[in-house]
This record gives C-alpha cells, structure tokens and sequence, in this order.
C-alpha cells in the first residue's frame, strides 16, 4: 500500500467560484469539515480547525499555503500549535477546481505523510484515519456546494 498521498476526484454539480467559496471560506468549510475554523483565506495565513468530540474535540493548527480563485486552495496542518508549517512536520492539502460541464472536478490531494517521519505504524495508523477522514467529508463538501450553488 502506498501512504505518500491521498488523492480523490470528485464531482460537484456546482461553478467553481461556489466550490472555491465552500473549500477556502471558514464560514463554509466548517459547514462540511470540522467543527470550527478560523483563519484568513490569504497566503501566509496561520489559524486552527478544531473538530468537536465527547472528549473535548481536537484542535489543529492550519497555515494557508495557495490561493487562485477559483481554481486552487492549499493549505498546511497537523503541525504542532506556535510552530512554522514545513514539509517535515506538517501535510499538505490541496483543492485543484477544473470547470467541467456546468460544474466542477475537484482534484483533491494530501501529501506529506512519509515526510513527517514517523515510525512505520505511526504512519500506516495516520495514513488510514485521514483516508477514513476525507472519504467521510469530501461527500459531503459534494452536497454542501451542490446546494449552496443551487440557492444562488
């Protein structure tokens, strides 16, 4: 099994601005993602998403790496909090939004899980709950901006 990246394409009956809006925009990311977030969607930006649980909820800090409306958002997480989001202690998520029909194809990819050096168990374990995170949510970042494009 390969644990480098995570990729997806996925299809959203929506125009890109929406779905750049519902990947980049706090208000809206937290409508199909985490719990919370906060940060600017501006290009050196450093904020937190945080996803709530009986526990106590997990906060993670984010640092926004790329931005070209309409077409790409990226960002940096899982670095430790008060620390510089690098290739060695961070993943890498990006949104790549190609106009197809009326609607979009988002080109997902998270990279970074071999860079951070963990042990091979600590990678393999990481690697698993983020492939079970993203196909929980990307679905329904589908229905989010398929309905928010419909309102508009």
């Amino acid at each position: 099994m390969e644990l480098g990246s995570i990729e997806r394409e996925i299809y959203v009956e929506a125009r890109p601005e929406i779905v750049f809006d519902v990947v980049s925009d706090p208000e809206h990311v937290k409508q199909w993602w985490p719990d919370e977030a906060r940060y600017e969607a501006v290009v050196g930006a450093e904020g937190e998403i945080l996803f709530a649980d009986p526990d106590g909820g997990k906060v993670e800090a984010i640092t926004v790496v790329d931005v070209q409306p309409p077409t790409r958002f990226s960002f940096r997480w899982t670095h430790p909090a008060g620390e510089e989001a690098t290739g060695a202690n961070s993943l890498l998520v990006t949104f790549e939004l190609v106009p197809q029909g009326a609607g979009t194809l988002v080109r997902f990819r998270e990279t970074g899980f071999r860079e951070r050096g963990w042990e091979a168990a600590a990678l393999e374990a990481a690697y698993r709950d983020h492939v079970h995170g993203w196909d929980h949510f990307l679905p329904r970042l589908v229905t989010y901006a398929t309905a928010l494009d419909a309102r508009s």
